[in-house]
């Protein structure tokens, strides 16, 4: 399968996993935990605190020569999103693209799409454990701080 004909599928639509294409077309599915959500939500509203430029992107589909791998949020500049905003899939990558982990990320998968994103365009990848801890990337380095967004917290806290 490719992206637009998951997409279109009606026995893929409103179904609570996230979906991605590996390199052969096969559908790769994984289930969201409710933290995962909060961590997404969290990320996404800091990002539009900490910047009011850009777009903010929560499931950002990103088309790569190993599939379709779905960023969980990304944050696009103006001159990136008018490129990709009419776009299935993203032709090339968002400028930072978040990764929150679940429990069935292996460190290779997390190290492929961080590779896989940079070849597209990224700037930054960002990877979140499931306690709220932010790692930040830059191609070929672990940063102690986001470049783009250099306020952006090192933690988040989902706790009420």
């Amino acid at each position: 399968m490719n992206w637009q004909e998951v997409c279109d599928h009606p026995d893929l639509q409103n179904l609570p996993f996230k979906i991605e294409l590996d390199e052969t077309g096969k559908i790769l599915m994984s289930p969201a935990k409710v933290y995962h959500s909060v961590f997404q939500g969290e990320i996404a509203a800091l990002l539009r605190i900490n910047r009011a430029d850009g777009k903010i992107l929560t499931e950002c589909a990103i088309n790569t020569h190993k599939g379709t791998k779905v960023a969980d949020v990304a944050w696009a500049s103006t001159e990136v999103f008018k490129r990709i905003k009419n776009e299935t899939e993203c032709s090339i990558s968002p400028e930072v693209c978040i990764e929150i982990l679940s429990s069935t990320n292996t460190n290779n998968e997390i190290e492929d799409k961080k590779a896989l994103y940079f070849s597209k365009g990224a700037k930054e990848v960002w990877i979140c454990d499931k306690f709220g801890n932010i790692e930040f990337y830059i191609p070929g380095d672990k940063i102690a701080i986001s470049v783009i967004f250099p306020h952006f917290p090192q933690k988040i806290d989902y706790d009420v």
